[in-house]
């Protein structure tokens, strides 16, 4: 049976050796730099705010115009259960993202997930940015993740022009 008492107990154990809290600074303040990254290297585009999470999901959002117009956003986010960044198309809201769904849920991309509209699901469709990552390489790290971020945006600008 699942105790609170005993996950807090194993909770403050693992804090007293300080590694969580070292990586997580570190995770957070290199998320920061990624944000920050977008927002000055692609101004036409909006940057959200970082949502650091309850230690599921970090991210924040870049609305390209040609999304926006749409209500549609691309999430930034690091994925603690999966330890690796992702970006995720996501609607303004539910309504959004089952509209969209619809016209992504057929599409078979071997690199991407089409997610299917349920309780908490915040996403229609996933790709896998960065995982094995090095922070202490952070300028490689974010090559690779705007790579990967400017490609997924493209493709699903394709489908949707």
């Amino acid at each position: 049976m699942h105790s609170i008492r005993k996950d807090m107990q194993e909770f403050h154990e693992q804090l007293r050796n300080g590694a969580i809290q070292r990586a997580y600074r570190a995770l957070l303040s290199y998320m920061m730099e990624l944000r920050i990254h977008f927002k000055n290297k692609y101004p036409d585009s909006s940057v959200s705010a970082l949502y650091q999470g309850y230690m599921d999901m970090t991210y924040f959002a870049v609305s390209p115009p040609s999304l926006k117009q749409r209500d549609l956003k691309i999430a930034i986010v690091f994925n603690y259960e999966a330890f690796r960044f992702e970006a995720w198309l996501s609607g303004r809201n539910r309504d959004v993202n089952r509209k969209y769904w619809e016209t992504f849920k057929d599409r078979k991309w071997p690199a991407y997930r089409v997610v299917t509209p349920a309780k908490g699901v915040d996403s229609i469709v996933e790709c896998d940015l960065a995982q094995g990552f090095d922070l202490s390489d952070s300028d490689a790290l974010t090559a690779s993740i705007e790579t990967g971020t400017n490609t997924f945006i493209k493709d699903i600008e394709g489908i949707l022009t």
